[in-house]
């Protein structure tokens, strides 16, 4: 049986999915059309998810296109020699896994080229690609990577400024034809010169929360596969308390069906709901979390964020405020209809208003 997934990616297979059909077929064209796609967005929303399930459509769907995934995470602390020794090394053991499968490659060329490449900078970087789309084409070589933010930073500028040099070069010969960069940090908060940049952050690809319909998707898959009904008043209300998150709303999935013990025969109701969202409140959540740590430490942070969450003070959301920018990147702040800066979901509002509980108590004694 399928279930509700909270940690990581989740799976057709294993998890119940929401299709995101529109997002998908938005994604697979800015691909076909070569494009070099930016993606930044808080942890928790399904990225990860959304790429490798949009990849494989596209697979699925032209087979001239060869999907590469990689994931930057734990590269932030290496120096710039070892991030593209190692870069190397995963990409010739993802081109060779490839071309295991194809029979319409001239697989003997690329074999010499991975055996002999040595990227060890953007320099032979952008050379090995060169080479690599002379032996490909008639193929597109599509690259994803993933937690993108953990690139070095004194790698970020070169190999950006590669990837710019491969961007404007012929488009039916490109290699890589399309990149997609994945990450917790919006671009803009990279220090780099954004001149040699080949990504347009005015169309930075969107990746939004689950809307009401792809929660009631979501849900009528539990019950087509068990046949437990769901009212609808709780998927409503499920929405309404979440924005759409995903992993709120996978959450919320996970202990309705197999933590509270409602007998299958049973339709889910409000009175679940209500005990599931008692629950949740107790439970620890990773973007709360992490803000935690550093809202001790930067009393700035503390303050802005119990005025906008406590005091309903009106400030405007602007990326460039470091304060906000920050909140952003941990899922805890976005723009509401107005561009003000507000409390992402009425569900982090209130663990918002619980963690900040012990700091009022302690003030008036303070005085």
């Amino acid at each position: 049986m399928k279930s509700f997934g909270t940690f990581g990616p989740v799976f057709p297979d294993k998890n119940y999915v929401v299709s995101r059909h529109d997002e998908r077929i938005d994604f697979i064209y800015r691909v076909k059309q070569g494009r070099y796609i930016v993606l930044f967005a808080p942890r928790q929303t399904g990225k990860t998810t959304f790429f490798r399930n949009a990849i494989a459509a596209l697979e699925k769907e032209n087979t001239d296109y060869l999907p590469i995934q990689l994931n930057f995470e734990g590269y932030a602390d290496i120096d710039t020699h070892t991030f593209y020794h190692s870069l190397g090394k995963e990409l010739c053991k993802q081109i060779k896994h490839i071309i295991q499968k194809r029979i319409d490659m001239p697989i003997n060329e690329i074999t010499d080229l991975l055996n002999s490449v040595n990227i060890t900078n953007q320099v032979s970087m952008r050379e090995f690609f060169e080479e690599l789309g002379e032996l490909t084409e008639d193929f597109h070589f599509v690259i994803i990577i993933d937690e993108f933010d953990g690139i070095p930073p004194d790698a970020l500028r070169g190999f950006l400024h590669s990837l710019r040099q491969i961007y404007l070069s012929h488009l039916e010969h490109r290699c890589p034809y399309s990149v997609g960069i994945v990450g917790v940090k919006n671009i803009t908060q990279l220090n780099y010169d954004r001149s040699i940049s080949p990504f347009n952050i005015q169309d930075e690809f969107k990746l939004t929360n689950f809307t009401l319909e792809q929660v009631q998707e979501l849900y009528a898959q539990y019950t087509d596969e068990v046949g437990q009904e769901i009212d609808t008043s709780v998927i409503e209300a499920i929405h309404k308390h979440t924005a759409g998150q995903p992993f709120l709303i996978n959450r919320f999935g996970q202990i309705l069906t197999e933590e509270i013990n409602i007998p299958k025969s049973e339709i889910v109701q409000m009175h679940h709901f209500n005990v599931a969202y008692k629950q949740l409140l107790k439970e620890s959540n990773t973007n709360i979390s992490h803000l935690a740590g550093n809202l001790r430490k930067n009393p700035r942070l503390e303050r802005f964020l119990m005025g906008i969450a406590l005091n309903g003070e009106n400030r405007r959301f602007n990326l460039d405020n470091e304060i906000i920018s920050e909140l952003a990147t941990y899922g805890i702040i976005t723009q509401d209809e107005n561009g003000l800066c507000a409390v992402h979901n009425p569900i982090y509002h209130q663990l918002l208003i619980q963690f900040f509980q012990p700091v009022l108590q302690e003030r008036p004694s303070q005085r």
